[in-house]
């Protein structure tokens, strides 16, 4: 490393975010980004460790001491190719990946890990603003076609390794706009829509043809697709939600996340949210159901909408704020983790479980909750309510739809609904379907999506061609 006694002589420093009374005025991204010499201070921590687990962290197995080195001794184009050789779309892992290459991080024993993720989005966005970054479009073609559904991380990450390996690929996309859950779901100010923009045009410029609108399954059946195509790849994603079966389900202003979030981007991105009644947040009292990024996602969107309160109810017990070490290190912990949503006001509640919704002239005021013990069953005399005018429910996905191009295909499903894949080869039960991402693993991380969408577009070019120069 350029300078081995970096991470003694500098501590931990990382991105700052606005206050949160500014940050909730607007949708735009609020992070603050270190400027460059203090930039490559926090690169020079990277410690040459002997094993550097960062890289096993990392579901894309970035080189992480390599471009920290480089960003330390200022090549900063170096250090972009050397990014881009393992993560097609840093930008999108530099802002909303929680960083288990941190976890790893052999300075997280001290809880002063390497800022790897502020380095890893300061690099890729120094190669847009110096334009270092062009298609790379085929010398040559290989006559062959291959499909590939839905345009989320797996989709976008598949469909650029085969049209860079020569193949002609056909993007399909049931929505206005690409990006899956990364436009739809995830808020503007996480991740502002413009940088998937960009990362379309260089698609296209590379040969990817994008047929937008077009709902596979409905629009055009399974068969027509394998017969027009020599590959597909089922890249859709895991859309079915986990219900909340209770009494009261019914009531207005009970709602999924995901008819609640979508709404908000597409209002942000000047798209028309369509002929559906409109979900907002505006002076309610608003309860989520459910812990993970869904629900901190639906908590700011809330604020910013001007919710009057917002309370998050998980079922789970609160995790330790600080976790053992010794147990855990490499592996990513179980502890109390704050986003910066919940920073923004809300109250959260752990052990907690819905027992009744409950309403007047058929809109729900209040929920009828009880605590729960460790086996998730209610204790005695705990029953509350909590008054609620809008209840969202984000509490995960449980597998991707079925009906439509999932039944029409005819592929295998295992035990949890997901399509029956293995990771080395991605092929389904029928001849020449492949899939990846989330439709396959089920509900996971986008830096999970981009590694699959990789991994998988590699064995469709070497079922097609019989070898490959992609990398696993």
């Amino acid at each position: 490393m350029g300078k081995p006694t970096g991470f003694l002589e500098y501590n931990r420093h990382d991105r700052s975010y606005l206050d949160p009374e500014e940050r909730v005025q607007h949708f735009r991204e609020f992070v603050v980004p270190m400027e460059a010499e203090e930039l490559k201070k926090q690169a020079s921590r990277c410690m040459d460790c002997g094993v550097p687990y960062c890289h096993n962290g990392c579901p894309v197995n970035n080189q992480i001491p390599d471009w920290n080195d480089l960003t330390y001794n200022d090549k900063w184009e170096e250090a972009l190719q050397n990014l881009h050789s393992t993560n097609n779309f840093p930008e999108f892992t530099g802002r909303i990946c929680p960083a288990p290459c941190e976890a790893s991080c052999t300075l997280n024993l001290i809880d002063e890990p390497v800022t790897i993720k502020s380095i890893e989005c300061a690099i890729i966005d120094k190669g847009w603003e110096e334009n270092w970054i062009k298609p790379h479009v085929p010398e040559a073609k290989t006559g062959k076609s291959i499909a590939v559904i839905g345009s989320g991380p797996a989709g976008l990450a598949a469909s650029q390794q085969l049209a860079r390996a020569g193949h002609d690929v056909h993007l399909y996309e049931k929505n206005a706009k690409a990006g899956g859950l990364l436009r739809y779901g995830i808020p503007d100010f996480k991740m502002e829509k413009h940088l998937i923009d960009r990362r379309v045009e260089q698609l296209e410029a590379e040969g990817v043809t994008f047929h937008m609108n077009t709902h596979v399954g409905v629009d055009i059946t399974g068969d027509e697709l394998q017969a027009k195509h020599d590959a597909v790849v089922l890249a859709g994603g895991s859309e079915f939600p986990r219900d909340l079966p209770v009494p009261g389900r019914e009531l207005d202003g009970v709602h999924f996340a995901m008819d609640f979030l979508p709404q908000q981007n597409r209002r942000v991105g000047q798209e028309p949210i369509g002929d559906i009644e409109p979900i907002t947040a505006t002076d309610k009292h608003v309860v989520v159901i459910g812990g993970g990024d869904t629900g901190s996602d639906c908590i700011g969107t809330s604020f910013r909408q001007g919710a009057l309160s917002v309370t998050q109810l998980e079922i789970m017990p609160m995790p330790p704020e600080k976790e053992d070490k010794g147990m855990t290190w490499p592996n990513w912990p179980l502890k109390l983790r704050t986003s910066s949503s919940q920073e923004e006001g809300a109250k959260r509640d752990f052990s907690v479980t819905t027992n009744e919704l409950v309403g007047t002239d058929g809109k729900v005021s209040a929920l009828k909750c009880a605590r729960v013990d460790g086996n998730f069953q209610p204790e005695a005399d705990s029953e509350f309510e909590i008054k609620a005018d809008l209840v969202l429910l984000a509490m995960g996905f449980v597998h991707p739809i079925h009906k439509g191009l999932i039944e029409q295909l005819g592929v295998d499903l295992d035990a949890r609904g997901n399509i029956s894949a293995d990771t080395e080869s991605y092929s389904s039960s029928q001849n020449k379907v492949f899939a990846c991402g989330d439709m396959r693993r089920g509900q996971s991380l986008v830096v999970w999506a981009i590694r699959e969408g990789r991994q998988c577009a590699r064995e469709v070019d070497m079922f097609l061609m019989g070898e490959t120069a992609l990398p696993r």
